[in-house]
């Protein structure tokens, strides 16, 4: 799933791309994607609007419209946008002003699309926990304090702190050299200091690099994200460390597949 680099790579190409423009046309190609209101409430409310503002939450993206309304986006798993799209994979296709689209494209349809009068009211977004750029490192330790919840899966916990998903947490793990089985309650001052500098850091640079394509992810121009040249354990499972050259270790944790060194994290 597209995690907070990411959507936020979308977001600023968005911006660049679409802001100002007008939806003139909505081609509804699937409507199992759209998920509020029905399809043909969902054309009607968007065509004729402009977008006025693009924001990104956690994993969503909002566009907000003249008419004020907002089209919310979540990509999920296997979700893309498109721009320019030539409608060959779209789900739904929005006709801009300039002549071109932009296209919502969702291989398995995991993917949600809403629009809403006001976003904020939405659950997901109501129970979203801080982002890690509107913390202070005191903030982040006592947020942590009195979690016994193994930390992997704690950074994923979106109600705990949102935007980080599977990849970049076992990439930030790794750069902490924090073991990915250790409760959050039982890091010391400085594994917590660590961490928050390479949850910040790790989640800048793969900004900068345009994300990371694995699985479905690519960038509004249908490129790859490339971040990928920079995993270090990501993915890895039996290659060597590059740091103490042991092999990356894969195990199931929370549910997920979880990577990581037995050597450098502990």
């Amino acid at each position: 799933m597209p995690e907070l680099p990411e959507v936020e790579t979308i977001k600023r190409e968005l911006e660049k791309a679409v802001l100002g423009k007008k939806i003139l046309e909505v081609c509804v190609h699937n409507p199992r994607v759209i998920r509020q209101p029905a399809a043909d409430k969902f054309k009607k409310g968007i065509e004729g609007a402009v977008i006025k503002n693009i924001l990104r939450k956690a994993k969503i993206m909002i566009l907000e419209l003249s008419n004020n309304k907002s089209l919310v986006i979540h990509l999920k798993m296997t979700g893309q946008l498109v721009y320019p799209g030539d409608g060959t994979k779209s789900r739904v296709s929005f006709h801009l002003s300039g002549g071109k689209n932009l296209d919502f494209n969702d291989q398995r349809l995991f993917g949600e699309l809403r629009l809403l009068d006001d976003w904020h009211a939405l659950k997901f977004i109501q129970g979203l926990g801080p982002e890690p750029f509107a913390l202070s490192s005191r903030q982040f330790k006592e947020m942590l304090a009195a979690k016994k919840t193994k930390i992997k899966p704690l950074l994923m916990d979106q109600a705990f702190i949102s935007g980080i998903g599977n990849l970049y947490a076992a990439e930030v793990l790794f750069g902490a050299r924090i073991h990915p089985e250790k409760p959050a309650n039982s890091l010391s001052d400085k594994e917590k200091e660590l961490l928050f500098k390479e949850i910040k850091a790790v989640l800048r640079k793969a900004i900068r690099y345009g994300g990371s394509s694995v699985d479905n992810y690519v960038r509004l121009s249908g490129e790859a994200g490339n971040y990928v040249q920079f995993h270090k354990v990501y993915n890895r499972e039996g290659k060597p460390c590059l740091i103490c050259k042991r092999p990356i270790k894969r195990i199931a944790l929370g549910g997920r597949g979880t990577y990581f060194c037995p050597r450098c994290q502990r």
